[in-house]
């Protein structure tokens, strides 16, 4: 869907380039994540795919076709959500979207679809200004499902959410996965980043640094450790055996048999853990 050789892109007046070279695919019907620190690339890579920037040096290709070559037509393929909401707050959402749709020179998916999609099928006729942030980050997500994209750009898809209506979200990426849609999600939410992508990039300082799936990128950073907590629940013991041939480890059995546990746990780390291993920065 996506084949990205040796991207670079220096933005104009600067003396530093942005980006240093990237490379990478994302498959068709893919949940592709692009992670990193701020300032590190991300939104510049996505900037560049979606046609916002220009003069970069590389090779794209997009839709088996080079990204150079894409004229108009091009938007009537792809959707864009992007983080912070720009909408005409005087105008209903109906309105809003009407006029949006009026822009693209193929059929679409209708206003009161994109906002059941997005559980606002209520709030259509209601103007924009009298939405709370995350209703307004909804309609954002509404309006880029509108030219019923094949390939669908997600800046933050669950930023300004309540954990009812992220959990939402995310089942509707999954939706559009399972019918073939192939997503680019760029986050700092490394909850969204780890349920939902098949791979991520992890992006620092303008170069690709790690990319993988994020089952297998926890293992790779993990300890392959047993925590086991036994004994009184005021004053607990705590022993670490070695994952590898712990059914062979004899106090680990000893435990096992003779004392009261309390919890065991296998130290696999968490794709926060491995942003901050891989970026050498924290997320917080």
């Amino acid at each position: 869907m996506i084949h990205v050789d040796d991207l670079r892109f220096t933005y104009p007046g600067s003396d530093a380039p942005t980006l240093h070279g990237l490379g990478f695919e994302v498959h068709e019907g893919e949940i592709f994540g692009f992670l990193g620190p701020s300032g590190a690339g991300k939104s510049t890579t996505q900037n560049i795919l979606i046609g916002l920037l220009r003069g970069w040096q590389g090779s794209i290709q997009v839709l088996d076709k080079a990204l150079a070559s894409w004229g108009r037509d091009y938007y009537g393929h792809i959707g864009v959500s992007f983080e912070l909401p720009n909408h005409y707050l005087k105008l209903t959402a109906r309105e809003n979207l009407e006029y949006f749709r009026a822009l693209y020179q193929h059929d679409t998916a209708s206003s009161e679809e994109v906002m059941a999609l997005v559980g606002l099928a209520g709030e259509l006729d209601k103007p924009v200004a009298a939405f709370s942030k995350g209703m307004k980050n909804r309609l954002t997500l509404a309006r880029s499902l509108l030219s019923r994209p094949t390939l669908w750009f997600l800046d933050e898809p669950t930023a300004g959410l309540d954990p009812v209506n992220a959990v939402k979200v995310r089942e509707l990426v999954k939706a559009r996965r399972a019918q073939g849609v192939t997503t680019l999600i760029t986050t700092h939410d490394m909850l969204v980043a780890d349920d939902l992508c098949d791979r991520v990039a992890f992006i620092v300082d303008g170069t690709l640094v790690e990319c993988d799936a994020p089952e297998s990128l926890k293992r790779r950073y993990g300890k392959r450790e047993i925590v086991v907590q036994y004994g009184p629940e005021d004053s607990p013991n705590n022993a670490r055996f070695p994952l590898d041939g712990v059914g062979e480890q004899t106090e680990f059995l000893r435990i096992l048999r003779e004392e009261p546990l309390l919890s065991v746990h296998s130290q696999e780390t968490t794709l926060e853990d491995v942003f901050v291993q891989v970026t050498g920065r924290s997320l917080r």
